[in-house]
């Protein structure tokens, strides 16, 4: 269960990425966001943001309707 869900469905790179490291800072160190996306780039960008970032990929999962949902886990 994610603490915060951020809609990013239909926005193009790195609109979804950039929304999430906003909505990051408002999360306390190990809560979980939630990002909906739909845009094929974000399949590698949010990982890629992890990765330099610190915070935690914790799932990656096919919504319907081309949907993409990424939970995110708050470094810290």
């Amino acid at each position: 269960m994610a603490d915060l869900d951020l809609d990013a469905r239909d926005l193009i790179c790195p609109m979804p990425v950039l929304k999430a490291r906003k909505a990051l800072q408002g999360l306390a160190p190990g809560q979980v966001l939630d990002v909906l996306a739909t845009d094929a780039a974000a399949r590698k960008d949010f990982p890629a943001f992890c990765d330099a970032t610190g915070h935690v990929l914790v799932a990656v999962a096919e919504e319907p309707d081309g949907v993409t949902r990424y939970s995110i886990r708050k470094a810290g």
